[in-house]
């Protein structure tokens, strides 16, 4: 059995064929160009799932089912898009509209970026096995995907595990959300850099030294989420606290998660997570000091997503079986 997943993002769409066993057998890529409208979009992504089923040697006859994994709000009863950040999709009927530019009817889910990665992790990755899981990824946001007795779980209106706009700082850093405090506003890569240049000012105005404004070469556009977790593995004092200011909230916000949904497994996914275990290790200690469960009771696993950017493809692959 094959099933096409889409991998659908502001800069480029993804599209790869899997098979029973989750394995991508083949794949390929167009930029999205997000400036045209739905329907040119929607003919790029059939004309991807025509593209790579001739190269695998298959028809459409052959792809049982086609997934889609889209930022926003998508309605996976009906298959529409109903929001997507970024893109030009407002309560758009993306499976009729996909069997039209395919020419054959074609059962299509449409489902959450972020919960699709979520589902890719529970089916083939980090959390494999587990019936309950929650993935997050630390990128510009701070995204969240929630798997409940091995079911995608986003709410009534589809809408729901925006994990990233828990309160962790009340009346803290302004988010785009319009709400103050929220967890993507410290753990974010989007957030650490924001940290690492208040603690770079910081340095400059009192004179101190740090590693971090040579590796950044004096210019603070230059920061990015690895700059204080290098500095502080070679040593830097300035480095190591901010990795350590960064650390206290991502550790916050996971503990929240933890105790509201008590999951076999939490993977983290992102940017951020390419520091491997080494992130696990300094986070440990810090949530299992704060979570509910005590003594014998079994607890959650933190994990380092293993699927990378194929999440996308796989977990949306995996929506129709």
């Amino acid at each position: 059995m094959y099933n096409i997943g889409i991998d659908l993002g502001g800069t480029n769409i993804a599209a790869g064929i899997v098979d029973e066993n989750y394995n991508i057998v083949k794949k390929a890529s167009t930029p999205t160009n997000a400036s045209r409208s739905a329907d040119e979009i929607t003919a790029d992504i059939a004309a991807l799932c025509r593209q790579i089923t001739t190269e695998a040697n298959l028809t459409m006859d052959d792809i049982h089912t086609i997934g889609i994994a889209t930022p926003g709000t998508a309605n996976c009863e009906t298959g529409e898009i109903l929001y997507a950040n970024n893109l030009p999709f407002s309560n758009y009927p993306m499976e009729k509209k996909l069997s039209e530019f395919l020419g054959c009817q074609k059962r299509v889910y449409i489902e959450n970026d972020a919960n699709a990665a979520a589902k890719a992790e529970e089916v083939a990755g980090a959390a494999k096995g587990s019936k309950y899981s929650v993935m997050i990824t630390l990128g510009t946001g701070v995204g969240g995907g929630i798997i409940l007795d091995g079911q995608v779980y986003s709410g009534f209106n589809h809408a729901g595990a925006e994990l990233g706009h828990i309160v962790i700082v009340k009346d803290g850093r302004q988010c785009t959300c319009g709400r103050r405090g929220c967890w993507e506003t410290y753990s974010s890569a989007t957030g650490l850099i924001r940290t690492t240049r208040e603690k770079l000012e910081a340095c400059r105005k009192s004179g101190r030294k740090t590693l971090m404004e040579e590796m950044i070469g004096g210019d603070l556009n230059r920061i990015s989420g690895r700059t204080a977790f290098r500095a502080m593995q070679a040593g830097d004092a300035a480095g190591a606290e901010v990795v350590d200011e960064y650390i206290s909230y991502l550790a916050t916000g996971l503990v929240n998660i933890i105790n509201i949904f008590q999951p076999n497994v939490l993977s983290i996914g992102g940017g951020i997570s390419n520091e491997g275990d080494s992130l696990i290790e300094l986070l440990h200690d810090r949530v299992f000091a704060e979570t509910y469960t005590r003594g014998d009771t079994p607890q959650c696993k933190l994990k380092i997503a293993t699927l990378k950017n194929d999440a996308g493809i796989i977990g949306a692959a995996s929506l129709g079986l």
